[in-house]
Order: structure tokens, then sequence, then C-alpha cells
């Protein structure tokens, strides 16, 4: 790995281990009203956001946006940001922390097969195989924990909204860069949970919280997300949507190596041997394995952009 691909792999790792620990904090805002909770958090992460950019390219950058990529932002958000949170919260309702993580853990193999389709190519082998070893190891960490049809549906769409998170950002994050692409999207998912939440709600999408959720809200909006998504479409740029979502494999090692410090799960062997399979998928699919040169990173990613905004 050079060293561009190193810091992509480090920041994507990184944002991923911090996505893994919200789930515990998920699990601390059961009974805070859901769009409400995702308009405090995506709120405050566009306000911290906002003053670390440079204002005049930003406007720049903005305006220079097509129709098509504000449309694509506006996915990004109701579906990788506000229906991947939503329907984290809604499955943890009815199911253990380990069924969403598990079905998420499964999004690298879901992108190392739909983004060469999408590219007009057939998957990469070590990627694949790589990714393979990231869902059973994801299985591994958190077994199948108890849930009823509605927490194991709304863990598919959890699933769903990692994928979207991944592919929808392709062609947007090299023209806005991380972290004025975080701003943007946080600002529409923030619109979006408010619009959610008086449909949805009423008058009592949103309300004062107590200390627990305040904690919880606090760490999702300042560590997860201003210092997640940052990271993570660092990673995104330099490694590309297939080997970047090979990282997400470490939300769920990070969710079952947090739970105990919540008290709402234990780390034994089988999360230790998952961990293991985990870090020898990633290993494996994003190159660290491999002495060969390979092709700088991001000719494919650029390939697969033009693809995306054709479509």
């Amino acid at each position: 790995m050079n060293a561009t691909t190193t810091r992509g792999a480090l920041s994507a790792a990184f944002a991923c281990v911090l996505v893994g620990g919200s789930f515990t904090a998920n699990s601390l805002l059961g009974a805070y009203p859901y769009a409400g909770g995702q308009f405090l958090r995506y709120a405050l992460a566009c306000a911290l956001l906002v003053p670390l950019l440079d204002r005049a390219d930003a406007r720049r950058r903005l305006a220079a946006l097509r129709p098509r990529q504000w449309v694509r932002l506006a996915l990004l958000a109701a579906v990788g940001m506000v229906g991947f949170n939503l329907a984290v919260l809604a499955a943890e309702r009815t199911a253990e922390p380990a069924v969403p993580g598990v079905l998420v853990g499964c999004a690298p193999v879901v992108v190392a097969v739909l983004v060469p389709l999408l590219d007009g190519r057939r998957p990469r082998r070590p990627v694949l195989y790589g990714a393979l070893l990231v869902a059973v190891g994801a299985f591994t960490v958190q077994g199948w924990g108890r849930t009823d049809g509605a927490g194991l549906a709304f863990s598919g769409c959890a699933l769903l909204g990692e994928v979207g998170f991944a592919v929808l950002a392709v062609p947007v994050v090299r023209p806005l860069g991380p972290k004025l692409l975080s701003a943007a999207v946080c600002a529409i998912a923030a619109a979006e949970s408010a619009a959610a939440g008086v449909l949805a709600d009423g008058a009592g999408w949103l309300r004062v919280p107590d200390g627990t959720e305040a904690a919880a809200l606090l760490w999702q909006a300042v560590v997860v997300t201003v210092v997640g998504f940052v990271c993570w479409y660092s990673g995104l740029r330099r490694l590309g949507a297939e080997r970047a979502t090979l990282f997400s494999g470490l939300i769920p090692v990070a969710a079952a190596g947090t739970a105990p410090l919540a008290g709402t799960g234990a780390y034994g062997p089988a999360q230790a041997a998952g961990s293991a399979l985990v870090c020898a998928g990633v290993a494996l699919g994003s190159g660290a394995l491999s002495r060969r040169r390979r092709a700088a990173p991001g000719g494919g990613q650029r390939t697969l952009e033009r693809s995306l905004e054709k479509r």
C-alpha cells in the first residue's frame, strides 16, 4: 500500500470504529423522538463544520454543482444518513444491537458486487473475497440476537442505507471535498429530519433531551458526525467505494467492543475470532497483503463517478 492508500485506509477505519460506537449510543435514545434526535445531531454537526470551511471556496464549489448533483446530495442525506439512523433506531426497539450490526456488516459484499456492475466490469476477486470474510467475521462477532419481523426489516433498511452512504457519495466527494461535503449533507439531513418529524409526530417531534440522551446526541454529533464523516469521505476519496466499504466491517467489531461499557453485551472468544476475520478480510480486500504494484488509486473511482453521473 502506498502512502495515499495507507492514509485512506486509516481514515476509513477510524470513521467506522466511531460509527460502531454509535450503535451503543443509539441504544440510549430509544425513548427520544426519532426524527427530532437526528435533527439535533445534524444541525449541531453542521454548525461545527461551517467554521472549518473557507467560505469563498465553499460558495464557489456549491455554485458549480449541477442539479443532478444536488439531487444526489439530497438522496445521500435521506438514504445514507437520516434513513440509516432511523432504521437502526427503529430496529433496536425490538431487536438486539447485534441484528442491525450484522446486516450492516454485509455492506462490503453488496458494494463489492454493485459498484463493478455500475461500472460495467466484473467484481475484483480480492475485494469480493475480502468482503465475504468481513461479513462472516461480522456475524461471528455479533451472533444473531433476539429480533422479530420488524427488527429484521428495519435492519435490512439499515444495510441499504449503509450501501447508499458509500455509493451515492462517489460523484460528489471530489468536487466538494470531505469537509464541505460533510457540512452540506448535514444541513440537508437536518432539514429532512425536521420535515419528517413534523409529518410523523406533529408538535411532539422535538423535546429537550435528558442528561443521558443529551450525552448520546453530543457523541453522535461531535465525534461520529463531524470527525467520523470527514474521515470517512477522506478515505472514500482515496480508496474508492469498493475498498473503503470493506472497513464498515469494523462497525460491528467496535459495537461489540463498546457494548460492555454500556452494559448491553459482553466480549468473549467469539468476538475476538470474528474481529480477526474482519481484519483479515479488510487486509485482503484493501490490498494490504499484496506486494505487487497497483494502479494509482482513484482511476476506477473516476470511471465509476462518470458512470453514476450518467444515471
